[in-house]
């Protein structure tokens, strides 16, 4: 193997909880994202033009769609002889199988393939976030404060600090102390959850805490590099990033991308995202379709109205279907004459004719208010929808369902309905 200066490893394993029925089948960063994304394209991309070429892929949870994605890395340029990508799901070793029980010790489980390429830093990197950011000049930062440790932290309003990781900086940028979701911060600076490390200290750190339940870097190894006196610093970024972990963030992420100057751009030349392309026939509209300030992309067959969405590729509006303020994912058939509002529906679902979605009042959610908590109505993938359903604000439907399972034809604000095991 070739020696690499700096390699990465991107954890991709969780599951997303909080993005509902969207990740019954799926883990969380292969979750469609922006029409024609993936949201693990974010950070593979950023590694690609960043100069990274080595790419470990920690999954996990549901790892089948995201590893057909990614296969040998070619959209990503990441299809190399020595470095590239590659796949690492938890294996079986002469100690038994174990799964990764945090991100730390997900990492550990790999040191033997960060070791094959005996590199000077390793870059760690969460797979569910969506951002824009050149690890080349993280790193050039690490090395010009001779830091053991980079932790890439953004400024977050006070009221929301809590929520996260914060670091307390010195007038040099040395983080002086963590605090961990703390309920009166000292700052507002909140880590990323990206981080350079000396590759030294991260496999002397990774052996010594290897038998620490559920190892984890904000919690353990960080700490620890802090104990023993290391460098640590904050490089604060100041570009857009997204933790799209919640159904709202996500639907407003999305829905951020058609702004008539979108804060988060997808057309720079210099900074391209990219992702695995399907042979698709070319975009179709009928003569009587409405398309305004939405993003459309390849396959799609419009015949209906599409106002302020997010449409994927291989999806059919029919004639008279309206769809409002909603991301409709690839594969899907909303019928004719089906009214949409502030909705997300997963793939290849079927809504079926005169169905309404998204409609009437809120009402706090039957089954989970922790994840459904807001106005969105949001349809799981491979749903079926009968004809002349309606379905109320923040609820949730997956699976194969038929007209005996609403009463009334309906499922009113609040409604969940799971039809586990049939979806088809």
């Amino acid at each position: 193997m070739i020696k690499k200066e700096m390699i990465a490893m991107l954890l991709a394993g969780g599951q997303g909880s909080r993005l509902g029925v969207l990740t019954q089948k799926v883990a969380k960063p292969a979750v469609s994202f922006g029409a024609k994304y993936r949201i693990i394209d974010f950070p593979l991309s950023n590694c690609i033009n960043s100069g990274v070429d080595t790419v470990g892929v920690l999954t996990q949870y549901q790892p089948l769609r995201l590893n057909t994605h990614i296969g040998i890395g070619i959209p990503w340029d990441l299809d190399r002889n020595n470095g590239g990508v590659t796949i690492l799901p938890p294996y079986e070793n002469i100690k038994g199988s174990d799964w990764y029980s945090g991100t730390a010790n997900a990492i550990y489980q790999n040191i033997d393939y960060m070791k094959e390429f005996d590199p000077d830093y390793v870059l760690i990197l969460s797979g569910d976030h969506i951002y824009k950011m050149d690890y080349e000049m993280l790193l050039d930062y690490h090395k010009a404060n001779n830091a053991d440790v980079t932790i890439a932290v953004m400024q977050v309003p006070i009221q929301e600090a809590k929520r996260f990781g914060i670091v307390v900086t010195d007038e040099t940028g040395r983080i002086t102390e963590f605090q961990e979701k703390p309920e009166e911060p000292k700052s507002d600076l909140a880590s990323m959850g990206i981080y350079i490390f000396k590759a030294d200290l991260l496999f002397q750190a990774l052996e010594e805490l290897k038998d620490v339940p559920g190892c984890d870097f904000g919690k353990h190894v960080i700490p620890y590099a802090h104990e023993k006196g290391k460098r640590i610093f904050a490089y604060e970024f100041n570009g857009y990033w997204k933790d799209v972990g919640t159904l709202q963030s996500y639907w407003e992420a999305n829905m951020e991308l058609i702004d008539i100057v979108p804060e988060f751009n997808l057309y720079e030349e210099f900074w391209k995202i990219y992702t695995k392309q399907d042979t698709l026939c070319p975009q179709y509209v009928g003569n009587n379709a409405v398309i305004e300030r939405s993003l459309v992309t390849k396959g799609t067959e419009i015949y209906g109205t599409v106002k302020n969405s997010v449409i994927g590729s291989g999806v059919t509006i029919e004639e008279g279907a309206e769809v409002y303020d909603s991301i409709v994912m690839e594969g899907t058939v909303i019928g004719a004459g089906s009214k949409l509002y502030k909705s997300i529906v997963a793939e290849n679902t079927v809504i079926g004719r005169n169905c309404e979605i998204g409609i009437g009042e809120y009402r706090e959610n039957a089954v989970d208010s922790r994840v459904y908590c807001s106005d969105l109505a949001v349809i799981g993938e491979k749903t079926v929808i009968p004809y002349g359903t309606k379905i109320g604000k923040n609820t949730a439907v997956w699976g194969v369902t038929t007209a005996s399972d609403y009463q009334d034809g309906m499922l009113p604000g609040g409604g969940y309905l799971v039809k586990a095991g049939e979806e088809s």
